[in-house]
C-alpha cells in the first residue's frame, strides 16, 4: 500500500459513487459523511478506498486508532479471543478479560486511592454512568459542564454538549439540572483577559456560579475534557484544572475528567490529567482504548464506583470479551513501545509546521493542542478573529483531493484538527503535512 500513496482517480471514484447511491437509499440522513469514499483496507496511517486511492489518515477514526489501523498485535489478540467465545454477557457469566482490563485501568488511571472500574460500549455510555454514580454517591442532582464541551449524543451526554447544530437542534427537551460555565478558551476569552495575568478567571468563576446560579449543596459534579476535542482542541492553561479541582474539593463537588479522546497517549501522556497534575474522582475513557473495537470505561474512587447496587449499572454488551482482549493488547503495546515519547515528538513536528503556516497566513488565528492532538483555527483575519468555516471547509476539500484525510472541529466549525496515529511513520507524517501546507497555500 505504501508504494501506491496518492489519488489515482477522481474522488469519489466509480465504485464509491455506486456505493454512495446505495448509502443514500438505505442509510438514515442524519449519519454524516465527511469523505465520499468507501474503505477497502487500512494499515498504519494509510487508508485505501475501493477505487485504489491510498490516503494518509490524519483523523484516526476520530482519535480511535492511536496505534494505527490493524496493528498486528491488536489483530492477533482479537483473532485469538474470537476463537474462544464472542459473548456471554459479563453480568450473566463473567470472564477474565473484563477483569484484567479493569485491573489495568485501576492501576494506571491517576489517583493515589483505591479505584474500581466498569466497562461499557461507547464514550456516551461512560459519561451517562459517571453522572448516575456521581448523583447517587453525593445525593445531589446538578451537573456542571463547560462551554464548548462535547460528551456524546445520548440524552444526558447531549445535554452536557455545547454545540447546538448538529448535535442538539430539535432534539429537546434536554435533561434537567445541567449547567454551563465558561471554558478556558484563551483565544476567545469570555472575560476579555489574557493568561496568566487573568489569574484563571474562568476557573475561579465556579465560585461565583455557586453563589449566583446553583448552590454547591445541589451540585454533584463538574465534568470536563482536559483538551476539548469537538469544541476545537482547546487546551486549558497548565494550572487551570488544579484551581478548578481545589474549588470542587472545597465545596464537596466531584470532578469528572472526560478522557475519551485524550486518553492512551494521545497528548504525550497516558492521560492528559497527568499533564495537568490532577487526580479526578471519576474518569471516562473510550475511543483508542481498544484499537478500533467499541469499548469504554468508567474508573474512579472505589467508594463512588460502589455507590450503586448490583444490577443498577451495566449493559448487555458492556466489556465485550473481544474488545477487552484488544484493549489489553493496546495497553501492552503503547507502554512497551513508549507511545508517550512518540506522541510528544509527533506533536512537536506538527505544531512547528502549523506555527510556520500561522506566521505566513493571516487567516490562521490560533494554533493549539497537546501532543499528537493539534489544530489550527481559521479566521477572516488575525485582528478581527471572526470565524471562517468556509475557508476551513475549502482547505479540507483540497486536502481530500490531494490524498489527506482531515476534518473540522469547533463551535463555529472553523478549526482543522489533526489526529494522526501516534506511531505514524515520519515519511507519512511529512507527506501529510506537505499536503496540508499545499492546501493552505492555495487559499487566497
Amino acid at each position: 500500500m505504501e508504494d501506491r500513496i496518492g489519488i489515482n482517480s477522481a474522488l469519489p471514484g466509480a465504485q464509491s459513487q455506486e456505493l454512495l447511491k446505495l448509502r443514500q437509499q438505505n442509510i438514515a440522513r442524519g449519519i454524516s459523511c465527511a469523505l465520499p469514499v468507501f474503505v477497502k483496507e487500512a494499515r498504519g496511517a494509510l487508508v485505501e478506498d475501493v477505487d485504489g486511492n491510498v490516503l494518509i489518515d490524519f483523523v484516526s477514526g476520530i482519535g480511535v486508532v492511536n496505534c494505527g489501523h490493524t496493528h498486528p498485535a491488536v489483530v492477533e489478540a482479537i483473532r485469538e479471543q474470537a476463537g474462544k467465545y464472542l459473548h456471554t454477557c459479563f453480568m450473566v457469566a463473567s470472564y477474565e478479560p473484563y477483569l484484567r482490563v479493569a485491573e489495568r485501568l485501576n492501576q494506571i488511571v491517576p489517583g493515589s486511592f483505591p479505584k474500581k472500574s466498569a466497562l461499557f460500549n461507547s464514550g456516551a455510555e461512560a459519561v451517562e454512568n459517571a453522572v448516575k454514580l456521581a448523583r447517587r454517591f453525593t445525593n445531589k442532582p446538578a451537573i456542571v459542564a463547560l462551554d464548548n464541551a462535547f460528551h456524546g449524543r445520548t440524552l444526558m451526554a447531549m445535554t452536557l454538549t455545547s454545540k447546538v447544530k448538529p448535535y442538539k437542534f430539535g432534539f429537546g427537551p434536554f435533561a434537567p439540572e445541567v449547567y454551563k460555565i465558561p471554558s478556558a478558551y484563551c483565544y476567545r476569552c469570555r472575560f476579555n483577559l489574557a493568561y496568566p495575568s487573568c489569574d484563571l478567571a474562568c476557573a475561579r468563576y465556579l465560585e461565583h456560579f455557586f453563589s449566583a446560579e446553583c448552590p454547591a449543596e445541589s451540585v454533584a459534579a463538574v465534568i470536563a475534557e482536559p483538551v476539548q476535542g469537538e469544541g476545537g482542541f482547546i487546551a486549558a492553561p497548565p494550572d487551570y484544572f488544579r484551581v478548578l479541582h481545589e474549588i470542587c474539593r472545597r465545596h464537596n463537588v466531584l470532578l469528572i475528567m472526560d478522557e475519551i479522546q485524550t486518553g492512551f497517549y494521545r497528548t504525550g501522556h497516558r492521560f492528559a490529567s497527568e499533564y495537568y497534575q490532577v487526580e479526578p474522582d471519576l474518569m471516562t475513557t473510550a475511543k483508542s482504548v481498544a484499537g478500533g473495537l467499541p469499548l469504554s470505561a468508567l474508573t474512579g474512587r472505589a467508594e463512588i464506583m460502589d455507590a450503586a447496587g448490583p444490577g443498577e449499572i451495566g449493559g448487555t454488551y458492556g466489556g465485550n470479551p473481544v474488545a477487552c482482549a484488544a484493549a489489553l493488547a493496546v495497553m501492552d503495546l503503547t507502554e512497551r513501545e513508549d507511545f508517550a515519547s512518540m506522541a510528544q515528538k509527533t506533536g512537536e513536528k506538527v505544531r512547528a509546521r502549523l506555527l510556520k503556516l500561522k506566521q505566513e497566513h493571516d487567516f490562521i488565528g490560533d494554533v493549539r493542542g497537546l501532543g499528537a492532538m493539534q489544530a489550527m483555527e481559521l479566521v477572516k483575519d488575525q485582528a478581527s478573529k471572526a470565524p471562517d468555516s468556509d475557508r476551513a471547509k475549502a482547505i479540507i476539500a483540497r486536502c481530500h483531493k490531494k490524498g489527506l484525510i482531515v476534518i473540522t472541529a469547533g463551535i463555529y466549525s472553523n478549526v482543522i484538527r489533526l489526529l494522526m496515529p501516534v506511531n505514524i511513520p515520519d515519511e507519512h507524517l511529512t507527506l501529510g503535512l506537505n499536503i496540508l501546507e499545499e492546501a493552505v497555500k492555495e487559499e487566497q
